[in-house]
């Protein structure tokens, strides 16, 4: 039976109006996203098993999917940060062998040129001192040698 026909428009127009204001309430200072990540899927299954219905309860084929899809996301995060640390270290292996030599980069519409005294290493991309000033390496456009 639809709420139409339950409920007048009067009702209608309260009840949504009351939906919107928990909503609001619910949603302060949430800054929607466009992709979900492995901690909203394990909410959404542990929701979607805590309101399951007793008399009907899901299915072992579709819980072992769901577990399964859990699994090749957890993984798939796993690989995409061993690649983001795998490219820091093949740039800090770049920037290291550009170490006493001359480099040309921008930063913003400027162009700097200058011979490379030191290289910072860590967990992120690598920083070349250049002219007294760190920069990012990806900022060098060229290393030459003069």
């Amino acid at each position: 039976m639809a709420l139409q026909s339950v409920l007048g428009a009067q009702e209608l127009a309260d009840l949504d109006r009351q939906v919107r204001e928990v909503n609001a309430q619910v949603n302060q200072g949430r800054v929607p996203q466009q992709e979900l990540g492995k901690d909203d899927f394990l909410k959404l299954l542990i929701t979607q098993l805590s309101y399951q219905d007793p008399t009907a309860p899901m299915e072992d084929k579709e819980f072992i999917a769901q577990m399964a899809q859990f699994s090749s996301l957890e993984q798939m995060t796993g690989i995409a940060a061993e690649f983001n640390r795998l490219t820091n270290l093949i740039a800090s292996s770049e920037a290291a062998s550009a170490l006493g030599r001359s480099v040309e980069l921008f930063e913003g519409e400027n162009v700097i040129q200058g011979v490379v005294r030191a290289v910072t290493r860590g967990d992120g991309a690598p920083q070349i001192l250049v002219n007294g000033n760190y920069y990012a390496w990806d900022q060098v456009t060229r290393v030459f040698e003069e």
